[in-house]
């Protein structure tokens, strides 16, 4: 293996500057733990000052290349986390940044970056696309190119978290950890196999960015060209030699998972645990709302790995699982299209204290005989039971009702 070592995980924590990362705390979540039937500690690492785990990697790399007096600035690429704590922390450092990031990164991690002092360039529709122009940039003089996760010094940054977990939850059982190019499960992997080798390990990625369980059955690492999940901050499309030869040794198992349980996980931590966590860190609380990992009885750490969850990304989670919960209804009405129907329907909404979002009138529609229409309602409610009595208040003064959603 490459050298990845304990001695060098723990040298890291040793030094971390407190201003530019923090231990994060550990909060056991008595709600989650009671759906689950464990004890469930969440580690906290959206709570960094860049929102993500990302600032650990990245002061140690900066650590280590400020000893190299040839390099004055450094390039990285990244969707949004990476870019973060590469800014942070190579500014703290005394580098220029210079950080090439997919044209579909999210605003607010784009504006987080430059905040941070570095140079953002947009390029790709990937991650991969732009990895590659990043390595174009970085091929100039006095330049040092910072990858994500394909590092000993990353990782050894990113496995001090492990040591974290160690010391807060010492009689901890399971540990999930989200897995986009692997440096996290990596590091949190060869700490957790000097402290406690008998901690069940296990990784987490988004179902339509999957790459670690492939890679595992060929033996080498795998891309994926068609990432599409919400879950932006885990969506590499591959991993490296270097983590999948830890991921091999350390990791006991990989699970995929839906986006619909990722935003699920979103809205559980941010209702049951008041916590703002972006879809890679729910990414690790997910396989215990799907059962897709039995913890039960155990004591158990996710790894909340990030925060930056973007206003836009914010809106389409609420709104999938507003739907999913029945607290956002459409409803699809056939009417005779006369005066006063709108009127009478939007009253028995009323009567029953639900709010209308938008009302749609079709006309033209084969199933309708002449002077019928389609009237569909978008209306919130407060659940399954008030969305049913709304339904069933609207046949009863003699109208066809049908839920499209």
């Amino acid at each position: 293996m490459q050298a990845i070592t304990y001695d060098r995980i723990a040298d890291a924590a040793e030094h971390f500057d407190d201003d530019i990362v923090q231990h994060t705390p550990t909060d056991l979540s008595r709600s989650i733990g009671r759906t689950v039937g464990a004890d469930v500690h969440l580690k906290m690492e959206h709570l960094q000052r860049t929102g993500s785990f990302k600032t650990r990697g990245a002061f140690n790399k900066m650590r280590t290349l400020q000893a190299d007096t040839d390099v004055e600035r450094v390039v990285a690429a990244s969707a949004g986390n990476h870019a973060q704590g590469v800014a942070l922390t190579a500014t703290n450092a005394g580098f220029d940044a210079t950080i090439v990031m997919p044209t579909d990164a999210p605003q607010a991690k784009i504006d987080a970056t430059r905040g941070y002092g570095a140079e953002v360039i947009l390029h790709g529709n990937d991650f991969q696309a732009a990895m590659t122009h990043a390595h174009e940039l970085a091929d100039s003089p006095r330049t040092g190119f910072i990858h994500a996760y394909d590092d000993p010094a990353i990782v050894a940054g990113q496995g001090t978290i492990g040591l974290e977990i160690v010391e807060d939850v010492p009689d901890v059982d399971t540990v999930l950890v989200p897995i986009g190019g692997g440096g996290l499960i990596a590091g949190v992997g060869c700490a957790l196999a000097e402290l406690a080798p008998d901690v069940r390990l296990v990784g987490v990625q988004a179902a339509s960015a999957a790459t670690v369980p492939t890679s595992l059955q060929k033996g080498r690492p795998q891309t994926n060209d068609d990432v599409d999940t919400i879950a932006d901050g885990i969506a590499t499309g591959g991993i490296s030699e270097l983590t999948l030869e830890y991921i091999d040794a350390y990791v006991d198992d990989v699970v995929t998972v839906p986006d619909s349980a990722i935003a699920r996980a979103i809205m559980v931590l941010l209702e049951r645990a008041k916590q703002f966590v972006e879809g890679a860190g729910a990414a690790a609380v997910a396989p215990l709302l799907t059962d897709a990992v039995d913890v039960r009885d155990e004591v158990v750490v996710p790894v909340l790995s990030g925060g930056n969850l973007d206003a836009s990304m914010l809106q389409t989670v609420l709104s999938h699982e507003l739907t999913q919960r029945d607290r956002l209804i459409e409803l699809r009405i056939r009417i005779d299209d006369r005066p006063g129907v709108l009127e009478e329907i939007s009253g028995v909404v009323s009567d029953h204290n639900a709010n209308i979002r938008t009302v749609n009138h079709h006309r033209a529609h084969s199933e309708l005989a002449v002077g019928e229409a389609f009237v569909t309602y978008q209306i919130e409610t407060s659940g399954v039971e008030h969305a049913d009595n709304i339904k069933d208040a609207i046949e009863a003064v003699g109208y066809e009702v049908s839920q499209v959603n």
